[in-house]
């Protein structure tokens, strides 16, 4: 059996992750339970579209001033990719950047 430390260590990591799937999924039922009868103004309408971006640069925001280059490489493969693809392909990119650049420049 592992010791507490261990324990902790292997499952603060997955209880995060965990916590942070259902608050997303929390907030975007909420929002559309709140908004699903109302019409919405174009300027609204524009800010409710402009939303994921905002949350995914909230998200890479801490690697601008990162120490490490392989996430200063990431960032920038990153920048690159959102200038000329959609969201999905964006972030799909920049995982597989981040992780290989990391693995590879430690």
């Amino acid at each position: 059996m592992p010791d507490t430390p261990t324990l902790i260590t292997t499952l603060l990591p997955i209880a995060t992750v965990a916590l942070m799937a259902v608050t997303t999924y929390a907030t975007r039922i909420v929002g559309f339970w709140l908004l699903r009868d109302r019409a919405l103004s174009p300027r609204m309408r524009s800010v409710m579209e402009c939303l994921p971006g905002c949350v995914l640069i909230s998200v890479i925001a801490p690697s601008f001033v990162a120490e490490r280059p392989a996430d200063l490489m990431a960032l920038a493969v990153t920048l690159f990719v959102a200038m000329r693809c959609s969201l999905l392909p964006t972030v799909v990119i920049s995982i597989v950047a981040t992780a290989a650049l990391r693995y590879l420049m430690g």
